[in-house]
C-alpha cells in the first residue's frame, strides 16, 4: 500500500505501485525514492510514517517524520520548527551508532519539511511493559550495562537527550551482519528534545521539554545539564520495576522517593544505591556522568578469582635397585638340599625326614674329594642366590 503524506488528503490509502494519490493528486514519492506505506503516531510536532526506500534494491524500511505542528502561536511555531532541524542536525552530528537511529535524509516538498532515519525493528521497553509485566534485577542491570555506553557517547558529543523514557528505548527484534546491529540490543530514539550542551548554552534558562515525572526538577525549569538524563534513566528503571508512574513512586510530603516499598520482586542494596544516586534530586548528590554509574555497576560485579597452585617439589629420583633373584628368598631351604645332597655324596647321614627314605651314592660313581664337592655344591647354589658380588 501506498500512503500519501498531504495532510488533507481526505482518503490517503492508495494501491501499491501508485506514483500519485488518487484521491488528491499529491506525489506519493518522496524525493522520488521514500514511499509511505502506514502511520505509526502523531505527536505535538507532526506525524511519523513507516516507509521504504525504493532507490535500494533491497527496498528497506524506513521512518519518515514529517513536521506538522499542532500548536497555535508565532513563537510556538518558531520553536516548534527549531526543535524538528534540531532532531536532524543532532542525528547528523552524532554520526553511526549501532543504538541511535541513523540519519538518512532531510529535506522540504510541497511546503512540508521531512526528516528521514533508519526504522529499528522492535519493540519499546514501555510495549514490553505491558506484555511481559515488571522488570527484574537482571533486567535492570543489562539495560544499564547496554544504555550506559550510549549515553556516554551522547554526552561526548556535547549532547543532552532531554526525553528519556521507555517509550523512547526500543528493543531490536532483528540482528543484522556487518552493521553491529544486535537481536535484543537497545536503541535510543528521538532526539526531538535534545539540546547541544555548550558552556552558554548550560549557563541560560532554556526551552521547558521532556516528559512529566521523567525529566529532572532542574530541567523543568529549562535547566538540563548531562545528569539530568541519568535521572531519566533512572526513574526509567524504577518504572519497569514496578509498573507505576513516577509520580506514584514519590512522597511529596517527605521528599522522597519510596519505590522500595512497592516492588514485586527484591532487588539488592547494591543496586538500590545506584538507582537511589541516579534518582537524587538535588544535582550534586548525583552522578555526573554515565562513567560514573558504570564503574559502580562494574565493581559489584564479582572478580574471577584465579587459584594459582603453589609449585610442588619434586621428589627425588629413586636409586635403582638392583634386581635380585628370586630364588634369595628361598636360601634357607636351599641350603638344606645342598647339605643333603653333600650326604649324599660324602656318605654322612643326615636326619630324615619320616616320609624320605636314606639314599646312598652310586658304588659306579667316582668318589671326589669333599673340598670339590663343597665347590660344586657352591657353584650351584650361585646359579640360584646369584653372587654377593654382582
Amino acid at each position: 500500500m501506498s500512503y500519501c503524506l498531504n495532510p488533507n488528503c481526505r482518503s490517503p490509502e492508495n494501491p501499491d505501485g501508485t506514483n500519485f494519490c488518487l484521491s488528491c493528486g499529491t506525489k506519493l514519492l518522496l524525493r522520488d525514492r521514500y514511499r509511505g506505506m502506514k502511520t505509526l503516531g502523531q505527536g505535538g510536532f507532526g506525524k511519523t510514517f513507516l516507509a521504504v526506500d525504493e532507490d535500494k534494491p533491497s527496498h528497506p524500511y524506513c521512518v519518515i517524520k514529517q513536521f506538522l505542528p499542532q500548536t497555535q502561536g508565532k513563537k510556538t511555531l518558531q520553536k516548534a520548527a527549531e526543535l524538528f532541524n534540531q532532531e536532524a542536525v543532532r542525528l547528523d552530528e552524532l554520526g553511526k551508532h549501532a543504538q541511535i537511529p541513523e540519519l538518512l535524509a532531510y529535506f522540504s516538498q510541497e511546503g512540508q519539511q521531512y526528516l528521514v532515519q533508519e526504522f529499528i525493528e522492535g519493540k519499546n521497553l514501555a510495549q514490553e511493559l505491558a506484555t511481559n509485566g515488571t522488570f527484574d534485577e537482571a533486567q535492570i542491570r543489562v539495560l544499564l550495562h547496554d544504555l550506559l555506553p550510549v549515553l556516554q557517547f551522547v554526552h561526548q558529543h556535547q549532547v543532552i537527550h532531554r526525553d528519556i523514557k521507555p517509550d523512547n528505548i526500543i528493543s531490536r527484534t532483528l540482528s543484522k551482519l556487518g552493521t553491529g546491529n544486535v537481536k535484543g540490543q537497545l536503541v535510543l530514539v528521538d532526539f526531538g528534545a535534545s539540546k547541544l550542551a555548550t558552556g552558554t548554552a548550560l549557563a541560560r534558562t532554556g526551552t521547558v521539554i521532556g516528559s512529566a515525572g521523567f525529566a529532572a526538577p532542574e530541567q523543568a525549569i529549562g535547566r538540563a545539564v548531562f545528569a539530568s538524563d541519568l535521572y531519566s534513566l533512572g526513574v526509567t528503571c524504577i518504572h519497569l520495576l514496578t509498573q507505576m508512574h513516577p509520580f506514584d513512586l514519590f512522597d511529596a510530603s517527605e521528599g522522597v522517593w519510596v519505590w522500595r516499598d512497592v516492588l514485586s520482586q527484591p532487588v539488592s542494596d547494591a543496586l538500590g544505591i545506584i538507582l537511589d544516586k541516579m534518582i537524587a534530586s538535588p544535582i550534586n548528590q548525583r552522578y555526573q556522568s554515565a562513567a560514573e554509574v558504570m564503574s559502580d555497576l562494574q565493581v559489584q560485579m564479582p572478580a574471577r578469582k584465579l587459584t594459582v597452585k603453589p609449585p610442588q617439589p619434586q621428589a627425588k629420583p629413586a636409586r635403582p635397585v638392583k634386581p635380585q633373584p628370586v630364588a634369595r628368598q628361598y636360601s634357607s631351604k636351599i641350603d638344606q638340599e645342598l647339605t643333603e645332597l653333600r650326604s649324599e655324596f660324602l656318605g654322612t647321614p643326615t636326619p630324615q625326614k619320616p616320609s624320605q627314605k636314606s639314599t646312598t651314592a652310586s658304588s659306579g660313581n667316582r668318589a671326589k674329594s669333599p673340598s670339590q664337592i663343597d665347590l660344586e655344591l657352591e657353584e650351584i647354589k650361585s646359579q640360584f642366590l646369584g653372587s654377593d658380588n654382582e
